[in-house]
């Protein structure tokens, strides 16, 4: 099993995006997969933070203890980042500071997003999918889960993806502004955002994204009509994760979800039901 790699050639966005919407060029980085040591029952793409990569993230996920879950977890393309005064490293969009006022970098969340969909489209029809991420990636992430509900991306191009799960950490929301009445102006996209759950988790120690901000994008989601979204604070935790987030990610996907151990016939059991158990 273990973690595999793909993606070794570039995937360069007018191949997703189409030559009529691209004016900029973007080219992915190396994929790498962790590979379910189970039935293989959900894949999730998991986007890292600005100037990573994806290999550093498939580790962390490769010892999650979710035996049915694929991870796919890609590198963003290395570009000039206006916050880092236009030095170059990966990223998945363009940003000249994190806060709520800061303009979006819709050509280059549109690119992501495609790319997103991209890696998904091939999965089974059977399997479910989702998409997580930190910082940077939860950002990208969270603005997936938009393209999902209003069935489009920022560009008009329709959105193919049908997301069962989001999952966020020390993240933001791109592109709030307007969010609320788009949703709200159909049907379809209200009740798609209102039956895709949501795990949001952020320190309240944060220098980086602060706890505030990440706050106001659970409120400015929650009041577009996403309901089915969890926001989580841990004290005194800065832009970083640790075990505890992480046994969060893996619990909130297994009750969403409700995977089932095939191997022993049983429902995979929480950290919350070991702990009741022992």
């Amino acid at each position: 099993m273990g973690r595999v790699y793909i993606g070794l050639q570039k995937f360069p966005l007018i191949h997703l995006m189409g030559s009529r919407t691209a004016r900029r060029t973007f080219e992915f980085g190396r994929t790498y997969v962790v590979r379910p040591k189970g039935k293989h029952q959900a894949t999730i793409v998991w986007l890292h933070g600005l100037g990573d990569n994806g290999s550093s993230w498939s580790q962390l996920l490769e010892s999650l203890p979710l035996p049915n879950i694929k991870w796919i977890c890609p590198t963003a393309p290395t570009r000039p980042v206006a916050l880092l005064g236009g030095f170059p490293c990966t990223a998945w969009f363009d940003v000249g500071e994190i806060s709520e006022n800061s303009p979006d970098d819709c050509e280059g969340l549109d690119a992501s997003a495609a790319h997103i969909a991209n890696l998904l489209s091939t999965e089974p029809a059977d399997v479910k999918v989702g998409i997580g991420g930190f910082s940077m990636g939860a950002a990208t992430a969270l603005y997936s889960a938009t393209c999902a509900a209003l069935g489009r991306y920022g560009n008009g191009n329709l959105y193919p993806i049908n997301l069962r799960a989001v999952v966020g950490l020390s993240g933001w929301l791109p592109g709030s502004r307007g969010l609320k009445n788009k949703i709200e102006g159909s049907h379809e996209a209200a009740r798609r955002a209102a039956s895709l759950p949501i795990l949001l988790c952020h320190g309240t120690s944060d220098d980086v994204v602060s706890y505030n901000y990440g706050e106001k994008s659970a409120h400015a989601l929650n009041s577009a009509g996403f309901r089915h979204l969890t926001f989580k604070p841990y004290d005194g935790l800065g832009h970083y994760t640790v075990p505890k987030e992480m046994d969060e990610v893996r619990n909130g996907l297994l009750q969403n979800w409700a995977l089932r151990d095939h191997a022993h016939n049983s429902l995979v059991r929480t950290s919350d039901e070991e702990q009741r158990e022992q």
